[in-house]
């Protein structure tokens, strides 16, 4: 009894989590559960009240440093601090300043996996308007729209042409300099490609990846069937594998670069592939949301032990179950967009009921507590996240949507298709040798 109780207190560790905006909040407030001591800090002012009730927060992140045993930065654009700290002895899961560059500098990004040695789709970055409209007037083809830098953060700028000549995009070109004039920054043109849009990630401890690996299906679009707004996410499907065909064409490829930066987090390539090939499109060098929480469903260890494997640098197998994982977001106005007005009227402090006891499966996302009632806060509208698990995506897709079911939110909605593009992308991924 004693010997056990000595052990437990010895696994007990101090988690300081640095957040853009709150995103990590459920994996603080699992680890808190699990019996460690956790503190909070969120960067951005509107969200500062995410988590209040959940968990301790803290105003100045940098004042805590000595207190924790394990330092995670959730977002990228840490990653200097978080590499001084590496170097001066504290565990941290975060990235690093090549890291960072992939994700936030699209053309670094397409840069690097040329130098890896990885195929790329032909793209451009361009700095004013005028001069993307010219080169497809020169250059007629189907595009897509990506913002670089901190604006590609606004998901809903993204957007993806259907026009062979490329007439689609140069009309938002022109909105969009109606609208942004000088203040929207550089942006990418890149080559449409069809085929299936899929996501490799996995962890990384400073020397290796851990396996499994992870595979993903996101789901962007505001409704079902990809119709509407870009959202980056409403919702994903996913499961672990051993080995993939993706993974070693570009991951793979890159964990000698990880490891001389001595990365030590998640790091995940989003791919659009075909019967011709893997074409990488982005770096996402953090934790993906909701990927992470729909992730942590999967993963059958309890989630402060493992980051702190991670950020040890142990080699490791992680234990995962088999099957799938989906997750979907319930989301409220003004969501995907920015109106703190519609978020005043309509959502702030809204209550999540749950109809029956138990709220297994369902994830906070920017909510605080009171009283033990979850209130909707921040102001974004992301209420909360889903998740169901199965060994076929139909039991894993039932689960979540009978857990969503049993969450009532005024004037919440969300996608009721996640998961259903399975059953044709496996075809065609299984026909092209890639699963």
């Amino acid at each position: 009894m004693i010997a056990s109780v000595k052990t437990k207190s010895s696994l007990q560790k101090k988690f300081l989590f640095v957040s853009r905006w709150g995103e990590s909040l459920d994996i603080v407030n699992t680890i808190k559960l699990e019996g460690h001591e956790v503190k909070l800090f969120i960067e951005d002012k509107p969200s500062k009240e995410i988590g209040y009730g959940f968990v301790p927060k803290v105003n100045q992140w940098e004042k805590h440093i000595d207190w924790a045993d394990i330092i995670v930065f959730d977002y990228t654009g840490y990653g200097k601090i978080a590499s001084e700290l590496r170097k001066s002895g504290k565990l941290v899961i975060g990235g690093t300043e090549y890291t960072d560059q992939l994700e936030l500098d699209r053309n670094f990004g397409q840069s690097e996996l040329k130098k890896h040695k990885i195929k790329v789709i032909p793209s451009k970055e361009f700095s004013t308007f005028n001069d993307a409209i010219s080169y497809i007037e020169q250059h007629p083809n189907s595009y897509v729209l990506k913002p670089c830098g901190e604006t590609q953060e606004l998901k809903q700028l993204l957007f993806v042409g259907t026009d062979d000549e490329g007439l689609d995009v140069i009309r938002v070109l022109k909105a969009y300099e109606k609208s942004w004039g000088n203040d929207f920054g550089n942006f990418q043109l890149q080559r449409k490609v069809k085929g299936v849009e899929v996501s490799i990630a996995a962890f990384f401890n400073g020397h290796d990846f851990i396996y499994p690996i992870n595979t993903t299906f996101e789901h962007k679009k505001l409704f079902p069937k990809e119709l509407g707004v870009s959202t980056g996410e409403m919702g994903t499907s996913m499961f672990w594998t051993k080995e993939s065909p993706i993974f070693e064409a570009t991951l793979l490829k890159f964990k000698e670069t990880l490891a001389k930066h001595q990365f030590v987090g998640h790091i995940d390539i989003n791919c659009i592939v075909n019967g011709h090939g893997i074409y990488p499109l982005e770096f996402t060098s953090r934790f993906g949301y909701p990927q992470i929480l729909i992730q942590r469903a999967g993963i059958n260890e309890p989630m402060g032990l493992f980051l702190l494997k991670l950020a040890s640098g142990e080699h490791f197998k992680l234990q995962t179950k088999k099957g799938f994982q989906v997750g979907a977001f319930i989301v409220v106005p003004p969501f995907p967009y920015d109106d703190k007005k519609t978020f005043n009227l309509f959502s702030k402090d809204a209550v999540v009921v749950f109809k029956r006891n138990g709220k297994e499966g369902v994830h906070p996302m920017h909510l605080k507590q009171v009283n033990d009632e979850w209130l909707i806060t921040g102001n974004t509208g992301i209420a909360v996240l889903v998740t169901g698990f199965g060994n076929t995506m139909k039991d894993a897709q039932k689960m979540m949507y009978n857990r969503i079911s049993n969450v009532i939110i005024n004037n919440g909605y969300y996608r009721t298709d996640i998961g259903d593009r399975w059953s044709e992308d496996s075809d065609k991924l299984w026909s092209w040798g890639l699963l």
